[in-house]
């Protein structure tokens, strides 16, 4: 079992960094892309900055802002959420005047979320004076935006993923895709709010037809498709998981106590494989994907398997 220090330095992380992925594309990487620590990114134009996604903290958030208008003059105008998430939205208040721009149910989760609140869950955070924003241009399906001539198709994945309300952003004349948290690139993947064979079905249909020269991730370093078949490994693996430990009569809690991690042991925030489990024996039990399950009771699963400490988070 993963096991967190009681007292951690996060300045020894390191800055986050500024990664020009296409000409006026720029993602924006943060070590070391565990909980909360997520990565962003942004287009410049000649008018505005189109901005995918925010930070899970004021101060997070802040220093994002301030690596933006290094690069640019001009104001943040558009605003993408890949998804619901406090990391990616949490520092949505920050970005002035605007268009937050997202998926119709992501506005609603944002909503139902509210503000950060994890008691016992995760080390302590500085979240900050974060107010909740959520988006108010949403879409069904897509929508396109145009930063100058550049194309981005903003494409919700069609089926519910990481969360319910899972978009990309894709830039066909660049190949290159904002993934957003379909991809965890060197951490552990994390489906509990969403579903492990819709994940698995977006990876497949969705992201792998594209062809992506460059993927920026929603966590770790910039990618390209060998990152999407990490991540399916590790589905199918916890699918498989699943099934054996549900036929031996064992609770998720239990099988992912006796379940050897083999090659993604080293993985950061390796915990996420009980809600991993959880996810995939609702699925076997016939829960439609990505329908409610009981976070505290999963959470409470994931300390207990953390040895009773909560979390690490370096947000």
């Amino acid at each position: 079992m993963s096991s967190a220090p009681d007292h951690v330095d996060t300045a020894a992380l390191g800055p986050a960094r500024v990664q020009e992925v296409s000409d006026g594309v720029f993602a924006y990487i943060q070590p070391d892309g565990t909980w909360f620590i997520n990565n962003t990114g942004f287009l410049v134009g000649s008018r505005g900055v189109t901005s995918v996604d925010a930070c899970s903290t004021e101060r997070r958030t802040r220093a994002y802002l301030a690596a933006i208008a290094e690069r640019s003059p001009h104001p943040v105008r558009t605003l993408v959420n890949t998804h619901h998430h406090g990391d990616h939205t949490h520092g949505n208040y920050l970005f002035g005047d605007a268009t937050i721009v997202a998926h119709e149910r992501c506005r609603e989760e944002v909503l139902a979320a509210g503000l950060p609140r994890f008691p016992g869950v995760f080390q302590d955070v500085e979240w900050g004076d974060v107010r909740v924003a959520p988006p108010f241009l949403t879409y069904a399906e897509g929508v396109t935006l145009h930063v100058d001539d550049l194309r981005c198709e903003v494409r919700h994945v069609g089926v519910p993923a990481h969360t319910t309300n899972d978009s990309i952003v894709w830039l066909p004349e660049r190949s290159v895709l904002f993934a957003g948290d379909l991809i965890f690139n060197g951490g552990t993947p994390f489906m509990l709010m969403g579903s492990i064979a819709g994940a698995i079905d977006a990876l497949e249909h969705v992201v792998k037809p594209l062809s992506p020269r460059t993927i920026v991730p929603g966590h770790g370093e910039v990618c390209g498709l060998a990152a999407v078949e990490d991540v399916l490994g590790y589905l199918r693996f916890v699918r498989q998981v699943a099934r054996q430990g549900r036929d031996a009569g064992l609770s998720p809690l239990q099988t992912a106590l006796e379940t050897d991690l083999d090659g993604y042991a080293e993985l950061p925030d390796r915990e996420r494989i009980v809600g991993n489990l959880h996810r995939a024996y609702a699925e076997l039990d016939g829960a439609d994907p990505g329908s409610p399950l009981d976070i505290r009771t999963v959470f409470a699963d994931m300390v207990t398997y953390n040895g009773g400490k909560p979390l690490r988070c370096l947000a």
